[in-house]
């Protein structure tokens, strides 16, 4: 019987400030990609000296780093892939994840010492399809997320002991199966599988009826290329009938627990460093507190609260529960949910008061600020704390009625200790 180590949690980096955002707030590893070879090109990303120092980064926090590998590539960029994967291993990445069984085949010739984990793009479902990677050299597989947490009970049942399983927990969805699009690239031109996907699936679509009983769409920028499908027209007369809603399964902690996975992954590479930070700490804060207590833990609504606050579709469990055949998990109102304003961050640890009782510290702004506005701050294995940004002032002491500029520094009295990279945010 398999007996599972506590799951890693397992955070998004697409640059260097995300990736400090998700190892301060809780992250056991963090995933993220060179300026090649990822399925996020639209990310900053890392060159290859930052690559270096973000190893060296994270295993001095104790943090684990992957690299995705997991384009599908084409025969004339091999050469340039191997000189990649060489430099992985040279600089000690934990582990690369591929999709591409070429790719598998190839670190296994080059750079055998490179663990691998298969991406979700392998689109693995299956006991069968696990164990075919675990014995062409997998030590993870990254499971599909079309699959139910029964389907993942049951692979776990079967396959060998040592190969872990890594799954969503949070994030965005993809109406193909496990990212495997050509929409994009029929649209755009943009290539999905090479990391440049224009999410064909997010557009709006309006319709006019053809002679046959179909729906003819065509997305509202571009109406020269219509599609032919059959499809139910909404009352306004656009559609996003293609557009899935976002995971969130921060209510279903102890379900997870129980299901013999090994990482839980947040996707989000995209998505800001607040993002990273909230969503992080959320699941962290959960998943501390059921461990601690698995007899009496209760789901915190809070940690519910701080995930409203950031920038997301309408949330739902994906295919954990209810199979892609009964929900198809496409989303009922339009576009992103806004988070709140992510203002400042603190550029010092503050932990003594002032006679005060108050904590001054030094911040820098992200976006405006003004003089009593109901803030609050974020910090590791905390919700948001409110309080109202009294008395702003600039570095030379002034007093100042808002912090307008980005980049600036400025000062503010806060009533609790502060540390730095703690998160200051609209209330």
């Amino acid at each position: 019987m398999h007996k599972a180590k506590k799951a890693e949690l397992l955070s998004p980096a697409g640059n260097a400030e995300k990736m400090e955002a998700a190892v301060r707030y809780g992250a056991d590893a963090v995933y993220l990609a060179g300026k090649q070879f990822g399925m996020r090109a639209a990310s900053d990303n890392f060159t290859a000296e930052e690559l270096g120092w973000a190893v060296q980064y994270c295993h001095s926090h104790g943090v684990k780093l992957y690299v995705t590998v997991n384009v599908m590539p084409h025969t004339e960029e091999y050469t340039a892939l191997d000189d990649h994967l060489r430099y992985l291993q040279q600089i000690g990445v934990d582990a690369v994840i591929v999709s591409d069984i070429g790719v598998v085949m190839r670190i296994r010739e080059i750079c055998p010492g490179l663990e691998i984990h298969i991406s979700t793009q392998a689109s693995a479902v299956s006991a069968q399809a696990c164990r075919a990677w675990y014995q062409l050299g997998a030590k993870r597989v990254v499971l599909a997320r079309e699959l139910t947490l029964n389907d993942i009970k049951n692979i776990r049942k079967n396959i060998p002991d040592e190969l872990e399983l890594e799954t969503f927990v949070h994030g965005a969805m993809c109406i193909a199966y496990s990212g495997r699009c050509l929409l994009s690239n029929y649209f755009t031109g943009r290539d999905a599988n090479h990391g440049t996907c224009a999410q064909s699936c997010r557009w709006c679509y309006s319709s006019s009826e053809m002679k046959v009983k179909s729906i003819e769409l065509a997305e509202a920028n571009r109406p020269d290329t219509p599609v032919a499908v059959v499809a139910e027209e909404e009352p306004n007369g656009e559609t996003f009938f293609m557009s899935s809603r976002d995971m969130c399964m921060i209510e279903h902690i102890p379900a997870l627990e129980e299901a013999g996975i090994s990482s839980y992954k947040i996707e989000g590479r995209v998505k800001s460093a607040y993002y990273t930070a909230v969503v992080t700490n959320a699941y962290r804060m959960a998943l501390n507190a059921y461990r601690a207590d698995p007899a009496g833990y209760s789901m915190d609504p809070l940690w519910k609260r701080e995930l409203e606050s950031v920038s997301h579709r309408e949330y739902d469990t994906g295919f954990f529960f209810t199979p892609p055949s009964e929900n198809a998990n496409t989303v009922t109102q339009l576009g992103y949910i806004r988070e709140k304003a992510y203002l400042a961050t603190a550029l010092e640890t503050v932990e003594v008061p002032g006679k005060d009782g108050l904590y001054d510290v030094t911040f820098i702004q992200r976006n405006k600020l003004v003089g009593n506005d109901p803030v609050e701050m974020i910090s590791p294995g905390k919700v948001g704390r409110a309080f109202t940004a009294a008395e702003l002032r600039n570095e030379a002491e002034e007093p100042i009625e808002s912090a307008p500029h980005p980049g600036m520094i400025f000062r503010l009295k806060v009533p609790f200790p502060v540390k730095i990279g703690d998160i200051l945010r609209q209330g």
